[in-house]
């Protein structure tokens, strides 16, 4: 890959996470959207349509999570990376939306901040944040 190819998909790649993330308010059925930009500390959980709500978080992810997946291989252009990273981002949708759905279907006022910080690793791709980095050190030392 070239590097102008390179910078240009890199480019788009993350242009895309962007545009998700600037119109979430019309993509994604997410209640807890305003909830959590207002003072939730200290107000009731909103209504919510769980099976809509699950689709919805999962949709998010799973197109995080593949556009993510496309930035490891444009950076690194390294299959091995992308499998792996690839078994991350599943094994840690399984255990981040068990505890999400615990925290929708039991809401505590008490458990909202961990809710909070729970459902951001489901809709922004935050993962990609840590793995960046960490495959870079390992090329660096390898």
């Amino acid at each position: 890959m070239s590097k102008v190819y390179k910078i240009i998909a890199f480019s788009f790649l993350v242009l895309i996470l962007v545009l998700i993330r600037y119109f979430e308010d019309s993509l994604f059925y997410d209640p807890y959207l305003d909830f959590f930009k207002s003072d939730y500390l200290y107000i009731d959980s909103p209504r919510r349509e769980l099976a809509k709500l699950l689709f919805f978080t999962t949709f998010r992810y799973a197109l995080n999570s593949v556009i993510s997946l496309g930035i490891l291989f444009v950076v690194f252009n390294d299959k091995s990376i992308v499998k792996f990273s690839a078994m991350v981002y599943g094994a840690a949708f399984i255990v981040l939306m068990l505890i999400y759905l615990y925290f929708v279907i039991h809401p505590k006022q008490e458990d909202y901040y961990m809710f909070f910080n729970v459902r951001r690793f489901l809709i922004q791709p935050i993962i990609l944040i840590l793995l960046l980095p960490a495959f870079y050190y390992h090329k660096l030392k390898n």
